[in-house]
């Protein structure tokens, strides 16, 4: 398994937009958002990590395979934040996420924050082990609610700061 990750282009936009369908999907359970009309979710925040140079959008690749993608914001700036990150299911539980996770928190070193939802099982689990992987006891965790959206349960995050590769 050789897991890596390829800043978004003209050539993958396409990609990322798909897999963008599936995360808001599989998001869906925990948000309670439903698609439109068309058959779509809002693609709004997605977009806004498009072409805006504090910004960056990634698709995550297990080999040859497209298997996810990882947004970050504040990426010009001191502290980070991980917008979303997702991994395709049959990429789960094999190490895809905890590598490309490390890969995208080493890439810009010194302060995140990442977001999850404490009803994302998965999620819950996955964010406290990649930073205990990463800086040991070095992070805090806390609960925020989401903006702008009060019907939906806080979210929990983590902080930290994060060492580049060596």
């Amino acid at each position: 398994m050789s897991v890596s990750l390829l800043a978004v282009d003209e050539s993958s936009v396409a990609a990322l937009r798909r897999l963008w369908q599936l995360c808001q999907h599989d998001l869906s359970e925990f948000r309670g958002t439903y698609p439109g009309t068309d058959g779509c979710f809002k693609t709004d925040r997605l977009e806004s990590y498009l072409g805006d140079s504090n910004r960056s959008a990634h698709l995550i690749f297990n080999d040859a395979h497209v298997a996810g993608f990882a947004l970050v914001r504040g990426v010009t700036e001191d502290s980070r934040a991980l917008g979303e990150f997702f991994v395709t299911r049959a990429a789960r539980r094999a190490g895809v996420g905890r590598d490309a996770a490390h890969q995208i928190l080493r890439s810009h070193p010194g302060r995140w924050a990442i977001a999850f939802q404490d009803a994302n099982a998965a999620a819950a689990q996955f964010w406290p082990n990649v930073a205990r992987a990463l800086v040991g006891t070095a992070w805090t965790l806390e609960h925020r609610p989401v903006p702008g959206k009060p019907d939906v349960p806080p979210t929990r995050g983590s902080n930290s700061s994060y060492p580049s590769a060596e």
